[in-house]
């Protein structure tokens, strides 16, 4: 758009020649010219986003804005009866904020996460403080409860399972004398989840390959992580030949069709992250042959995701792909640091499009893309 505009404004210039006030004025917008394209020129020079302290803080501030945040909420609740009713924070005790269950879990993920990695984060004992309140072992029992209800057995199937996954791991891997009561209070709705991905996985004839909640693969890595970093053998196990029953064959993943209109996830990337996990270099290597041969490529780019009205919550799902086609991205470099050093510039252009926007966003984004941010961020701490 804005080069569009430069343009016309050259023309408008040149096509005006000859007037003596037109040519004081295009020497006025002459200047402006340039200085846009030395605006836009450092822009395109400075798109990576440095992690530092006083970042953090202020990512801080959209978990700590919402997960008190008891209204409005969406449910997503199947009700056995009208008894079956309640108020949010009576249902899920623990995750009853930030506008749904996912949401709330991965606010407390965001939390931790940015605890760990900045110890002397603004605010960090209140922020031990409402952590060790939200995740008591009370509340993680009035968790287990609900997804012990008749027809609660498939609540937040599969993301919602993942990003509690994804809290565990990173509770597990957290040296602060809190994160071990946290732990011990997590583990029965830890180990509820698990048990629920053994008992799944099995009967999961087909992958869910779409762009939003449902990304089989991307509930695959998260888990693949947690038992990674957690040593649980037959949870990483099931995962690895779970997911290469679903993508080994996998060819030509359409990527030019991404994004469609709603995504948070790219269905392709997810399945790339997934597969870059469980395979072995050389396979993979041989597997992305066949799958999306163009990422190897140092011509190989993509357009970010455009965002028209985040006061949509739909609509601001783009922002979310943005940050996590950059983790995807981020991902490949840090372990094929040879093959994929190209992907950063693009990796470092979808955060940047994004990030500006997050503090002071509607709720409507305020309460979830914080922790896709994150975890892009954090997964670009090693380049």
């Amino acid at each position: 758009m804005k080069k569009s505009l430069l343009l016309l404004m050259a023309i408008f210039v040149f096509a005006c020649k000859g007037d003596p006030k037109v040519e004081e004025v295009s020497e006025m917008e002459s200047d402006s010219i340039k200085e846009e394209s030395i605006l836009e020129a450092e822009l395109l020079g400075s798109d990576k986003i440095v992690f530092t302290r006083e970042e953090a803080s202020k990512l801080a501030q959209l978990p700590l804005g919402c997960i008190n945040t008891e209204y409005p909420n969406k449910l997503g609740q199947t009700l056995e009866n009208k008894e079956a009713l309640g108020e949010p924070s009576e249902l899920h005790p623990a995750f009853y904020g930030c506008f749904d269950w996912h949401s709330s879990v991965h606010a407390h993920w965001s939390l931790v996460s940015l605890l760990k990695q900045f110890p002397d984060l603004d605010n960090a004992q209140s922020i031990k403080e409402k952590l060790k309140e939200s995740l008591s072992a009370e509340n993680i029992q009035g968790e287990v409860a609900y997804f012990k209800r008749e027809e609660s057995g498939s609540f937040e199937r599969t993301y919602g399972w993942a990003w509690l996954l994804k809290l565990a791991e990173e509770i597990d891997t957290w040296n602060d004398p809190l994160a071990e009561e946290l732990q011990q209070n997590l583990k029965p709705l830890t180990n509820l989840i698990v048990e629920k991905y053994l008992e799944f996985l099995p009967k999961l004839n087909y992958p869910i390959r779409v762009g939003e909640h449902d990304n089989t693969a991307f509930a695959l890595s998260f888990a693949y992580d947690y038992a990674l970093a957690t040593d649980h053998t037959e949870l990483k196990e099931l995962v690895s030949k779970r997911a290469k029953d679903f993508y080994l064959k996998d060819n030509n993943c359409p990527i030019a069709w991404e994004p469609s209109g709603f995504d948070f996830l790219s269905p392709c990337l997810e399945e790339v992250n997934i597969m870059r996990r469980v395979l072995p270099k050389n396979a993979f290597d041989l597997w992305l042959e066949d799958f999306l041969p163009q990422l190897k490529s140092p011509d190989f780019d993509i357009a970010v995701g455009e965002v028209s009205d985040r006061s949509d919550g739909k609509l601001v799902h783009l922002d979310g792909l943005n940050f996590s086609r950059a983790w995807v991205f981020y991902g490949l470099i840090n372990q094929f640091p040879d093959k994929f050093s190209h992907l950063q510039e693009i990796a470092d252009r979808h955060v940047a499009y994004s990030f500006p926007n997050l503090v002071g966003d509607s709720y409507e984004g305020g309460h979830w893309l914080g922790s896709f941010a994150l975890y892009a961020l954090q997964e670009s701490k090693d380049l």
